[in-house]
């Protein structure tokens, strides 16, 4: 198995791609620690890790808050042994809204949840990995980090700084033997691009089925990513496979048109 005795710890791993690179890395060996706000489906997660055979803890935390990070991954170490991958997956979607309607809250939490944590869960992490001389940093970005992105300007100012942190990283990690690359996701199936869609085709004055049809006319493969291959690119990141892959950032995104 490519992730045999190997520890990862997954942000926002109860639901959506979270929850798929949790299970595709516990597929693979690994024994996975994931955590987020939401206790019942990060217990789901755990269960399901459970029954293939891995070890997994399931924690309560917000990854936006620094003393909870540190008591995070403590909690890895302790229970788990160490921690050799860390996928920075957690966010919220943010505002959908004219940025002259953005308030300075909805912006500062949209930073927080979706960049701010990152730079947490990742500088916590590191003295661990130094330690060991080897880690895997995964940052979970969007197509949103490299384009415009009408009416979502706190998210996508999030996923652009997603993208400078890891290449960032990369280059001052490097010596550490360790390896930082970012995904970045196109429209990807389920329950947020729903929400995603809802909120966006209110704010626009079209039909929810209208919106999706936007979103997935700008694809080349004309469907929406499927979560379980954003899982495939973590993996492989997360892997061996990758053992001379730094600094990368890679679309999953069915083609999506910048």
């Amino acid at each position: 198995m490519k992730l045999e005795n190997k520890v990862a710890i997954v942000t926002g791993g109860g639901r959506g791609i979270g929850k798929e690179i949790a299970l595709a890395f516990a597929r693979e060996g690994a024994n996975v620690l994931v955590c987020g706000r939401t206790r019942d489906v990060l217990d789901r997660t755990a269960n399901e890790i459970n029954s293939i055979g891995q070890r997994s803890v399931a924690i309560v935390s917000d990854v936006t808050d620094e003393m909870q990070v540190a008591e995070m991954v403590n909690v890895a170490v302790s229970r788990l042994g160490h921690i050799d991958i860390l996928v920075n997956n957690a966010g919220i979607a943010g505002p959908t809204s004219a940025i002259t309607a953005v308030s300075r809250a909805s912006w500062d939490d949209t930073i927080a949840a979706n960049l701010t944590s990152a730079f947490l869960c990742s500088r916590a992490v590191i003295p661990v990995m130094i330690k060991r001389r080897s880690g895997k940093i995964i940052n979970i970005s969007s197509v949103a980090g490299k384009t415009a992105y009408a009416l979502r300007s706190p998210y996508a100012a999030a996923k652009w700084g997603m993208i400078g942190l890891s290449v960032t990283l990369a280059e001052e990690l490097g010596g550490h033997n360790i390896q930082v690359n970012a995904i970045c996701p196109g429209p990807t199936a389920g329950e947020r691009m729903t929400s995603v869609i809802a909120h966006r085709a209110k704010e626009l004055g079209l039909s929810e089925a209208e919106m999706e049809q936007a979103f997935v006319a700008k694809t080349a493969l004309k469907r929406m990513a499927d979560p379980k291959h954003v899982a495939a690119a973590a993996l492989f990141f997360a892997s061996e496979d990758s053992g001379s892959v730094t600094g990368e950032v890679l679309e999953v995104s069915s083609g999506y048109a910048l």
